[in-house]
């Protein structure tokens, strides 16, 4: 469940990456490593923000906290979808400054941060899923930008499409197994 957590997370840090590849038409691995690096880590302390934040409000919602997780990931899942489908393309970037990268690795790791604290709620440790997702968003926002530069058009709504749908699985998987347990009890 973490790797598939760590890859939901990872494809709005994809796309943009693959947007990128794509503004800047030529591979170059230090932008590459910049821009993986960026994502990765911000994608990597998101979650352990959302889970600290969450242990904190646990007791005021630990009745209905299988709810909370279901509705945080089906409406990130749900979020990505519809960004996945609109015609907009405001993820292209031709120019990264720092002030720019900082900005977009916040933007795309909102969702760690919801996901920080529904393991939280679930009463999961964050540790590992934090690390695997930082890891998988660099290695995938390293391989976006170099697809990017080479045939980011067609894959650039697809990635963020199927995380969207990864991450609603994944609360409903969470849904069902809560309601699998109080029907069993």
């Amino acid at each position: 469940m973490t790797l598939f957590i760590a890859l939901g997370l990872a494809m709005d840090s994809f796309s943009v990456a693959i947007a990128n590849g794509l503004a800047t038409k030529t591979f170059i691995t230090t932008k590459a490593l910049k821009i993986s690096a960026f994502f990765g880590f911000f994608q990597a302390i998101m979650p352990l923000i959302g889970w600290y934040a969450g242990v904190h409000i646990v007791e005021l919602i630990s009745g209905f906290d299988h709810w909370v997780a279901f509705f945080l990931l089906t409406f990130i899942g749900l979020r990505m979808i519809y960004e996945s489908i609109r015609k907009e393309s405001d993820k292209f970037v031709s120019s990264l400054s720092i002030k720019m990268l900082l900005m977009l690795s916040v933007a795309t790791s909102i969702d760690a941060l919801a996901v920080g604290l529904s393991l939280s709620l679930l009463k999961v440790s964050v540790i590992i899923p934090a690390i695997v997702t930082g890891v998988v968003t660099f290695s995938l926002s390293f391989f976006g930008v170099y697809l990017g530069s080479r045939f980011g058009r067609i894959l650039k709504n697809r990635v963020e499409f199927l995380g969207g749908l990864i991450l609603v699985a994944i609360g409903v998987k969470i849904l069902l197994e809560h309601i699998g347990t109080i029907l069993y009890q």
